[in-house]
């Protein structure tokens, strides 16, 4: 790992995660959250404040970048709610079949390289009648705007860790065998259309 990766990218992802607009989609998803939690891509523990302390047993961030965990401590340490971190990649989550009540996803399914095999494992860990929550940004609607995500796609995850502009985010998880219950989708203020298209509800 470089030194951008390691020092550099968990700063510019804090501060490109939380921006206003994105901090208002958080809102709109992650106090639904209940029970034992698996929230995939917990980064800097942006996530941390919204979730209703009354509605959480557990919540288990899955994290395998040291740096991003290494941002979040002052975040871990004041959750008010037990949390456990799991240093591995959506693709490998160490959790049993059927043991987690939400899966909560949020700006991390554009980064996963085998993202077929993360959601498959987030289907696997849900329990019957448990919800995935998720904020995604990814494929727009407008034809114009695919043409620059497809574009500018591959340097855009040289300097965003990864990031994908032009994932079908609904498609993806219907792949991985959820059903999406309800869904909005809109373009995010203040940010640029080819990164700002964004969906979010849940599925089951």
């Amino acid at each position: 790992m470089g030194i951008y990766d390691r020092y550099l990218l968990p700063h510019v992802i804090h501060l490109a995660c939380g921006t206003k607009p994105i901090l208002k989609q958080r809102q709109k998803v992650v106090p639904h959250a209940e029970g034992r939690i698996l929230e995939i891509g917990m980064g800097s523990g942006i996530n941390i404040p919204f979730y209703d302390p009354a509605k959480v047993e557990k919540v288990w961030g899955l994290e395998p970048s040291e740096g991003m965990r290494v941002k979040a401590s002052d975040a871990v340490a004041a959750a008010p709610f037990e949390l456990e971190w799991l240093g591995l990649p959506g693709e490998e989550i160490p959790l049993d079949d059927d043991s987690v009540d939400t899966v909560v996803l949020t700006y991390t399914l554009c980064t996963i390289p085998d993202y077929a095999k993360a959601v498959q494992q987030m289907r696997r860990v849900l329990k019957p009648g448990g919800k995935l929550l998720f904020s995604e940004h990814g494929k727009a609607p407008d034809s114009k705007v695919q043409r620059w995500q497809n574009r500018i796609n591959s340097t855009w995850g040289k300097l965003a860790g990864g990031c994908h502009l032009n994932r079908d985010i609904p498609a993806m998880l219907r792949e991985g065998g959820f059903n999406i219950k309800e869904m909005d989708s809109m373009y995010m203020p203040s940010t640029p259309k080819v990164a700002g298209f964004t969906y979010w509800g849940y599925a089951d």
